[in-house]
């Protein structure tokens, strides 16, 4: 086991290892070069931290990340509010928007369906989403879910709930490899996928 020379370091260690990808080495190289830093500079940091997890919120239309009720993509009148892209989670909102080839608006589910890990369509937005297609402004729904079992489950089961509303359902090529996370798929990729998309039965034969 690590022995600290100081309970404050050891403390700092501890709580930076528990962040996701940093082991006790990892965190232990980073405290250490935070004791190089000046007060003002570290302060800026710990503050600027504090400041995101109080403030930052979730955009009452899509469940982007926000500053602001309405996230900047849903604000922009430039995008396409009538194209919605339907994504796991927030990253992969980064990722598409990476690729600049998506001109449309997002809905972020938080999730997939995985009953394994207890989830199901309750835990996630799906009933704004059904809500946002209701409204009847929506024309496109892309499907841009992971290509795996849990993907897939959660895609069909979308489908089966949009279907009804008569707009067009389509998933993204696979130039995405089964098994992938979008975030971790190139851009080039990405995009094409993205640009390539197809009905979504015609996806699934």
């Amino acid at each position: 086991m690590q022995s600290y020379p100081s309970k404050l370091l050891e403390l700092a260690v501890g709580e930076l290892a528990k962040l996701p990808g940093i082991g006790h080495r990892t965190a232990l190289r980073m405290a250490l070069h935070l004791l190089k830093k000046s007060i003002q500079e570290v302060e800026a940091l710990g503050n600027a931290v504090i400041k995101m997890r109080n403030d930052v919120i979730y955009c009452t239309i899509c469940h982007n990340i926000s500053d602001q009720e309405t996230c900047a993509i849903c604000a922009n009148p430039k995008r396409d509010q009538a194209l919605v892209c339907i994504v796991e989670d927030i990253r992969d909102v980064f990722a598409i928007e990476n690729t600049g080839q998506f001109t449309g608006v997002y809905h972020v589910l938080g999730g997939i369906i995985s009953p394994i890990d207890g989830i199901g369509p309750h835990d996630l937005s799906i009933e704004s989403l059904s809500e946002r297609v209701a409204a009847g402004k929506i024309a496109e729904v892309i499907l841009a879910l992971p290509a795996t079992i849990e993907g897939d489950t959660t895609s069909f089961y979308l489908y089966r709930r949009l279907a009804p509303y008569g707009i067009r359902l389509t998933a993204i090529a696979r130039g995405v490899s089964v098994g992938d996370e979008l975030e971790h798929t190139d851009e080039v990729t990405l995009g094409r996928s993205i640009l390539n998309r197809m009905p979504y039965e015609a996806g699934r034969k």
